[in-house]
């Protein structure tokens, strides 16, 4: 967030409200938001949305996704938020920041989150700014609970076709092992998919780094998976 510049609170229309562009975290209609659209029914909402201005009448939402789903489903039309001005990029780290600490959080949703928040620090040259020759990522490591390594192989992730990936957010497949499938080009990982989908296999660590090396070698083939 701008430090220099406080929010400002005010009550803001529903309708003007839109979810951050690309933000890599799930709002599921679930049990969990029946709890909250009962809880914003009867007590109101307690914390106030946090919200960006843009160059349109709109306001982009930074943290409360999951608020404003139980605000609309529960048919409220203004909602208390706080309202700052600052750039996508820095609206991008506060987003991930004030979502990484959430419990339950798919592999997909950090990979992306690490994926959005380092590409937000290298176009602002924050190692640059600091005055430091750190790396990007052991930056990202300072603030989160992960390790420089862990947040490579997660962000590694985000090359997986999608249906691999629900794989890893299923817990089918480990983040290891889904890490050395990354490697594989697309068309490849389609035709790993479909022998798993029609098998109901999964591949090990070894095999996965199997395929790793096949696709480099450029020997994968149908018969080979």
């Amino acid at each position: 967030m701008n430090k220099n510049k406080p929010p400002r609170a005010e009550y803001l229309p529903i309708n003007k409200l839109r979810p951050f562009e690309n933000h890599p975290f799930q709002v599921k209609d679930d049990d969990e938001m029946d709890q909250l659209v009962f809880s914003v029914l009867t007590q109101g909402l307690l914390t106030p949305i946090v919200v960006r201005e843009t160059d349109t009448e709109e306001y982009e939402v930074i943290s409360g996704h999951r608020r404003l789903r139980a605000c609309q489903k529960a048919g409220i039309e203004t909602v208390p938020a706080l309202i700052y001005s600052m750039d996508r990029d820095a609206a991008a780290i506060a987003l991930v920041d004030s979502n990484l600490h959430r419990e339950h959080l798919l592999p997909s949703e950090k990979a992306f989150a690490y994926k959005m928040k380092m590409e937000a620090m290298n176009h602002q040259g924050t190692s640059s700014q600091l005055g430091t020759k750190l790396r990007t990522d052991e930056l990202l490591a300072q603030n989160s609970s992960d390790s420089r390594n862990q947040i490579q192989r997660y962000i590694r992730l985000t090359h997986l076709i999608p249906d691999i990936l629900k794989l890893v957010d299923e817990g089918k497949i480990a983040l290891t092992p889904a890490v050395e499938l990354s490697y594989l080009q697309p068309s490849e990982q389609e035709m790993l998919f479909s022998v798993m989908d029609s098998d109901e296999v999964t591949p090990s660590l070894s095999q996965a780094r199997r395929l790793r090396r096949m696709s480099e070698a450029q020997t994968l083939t149908d018969d080979a998976v």
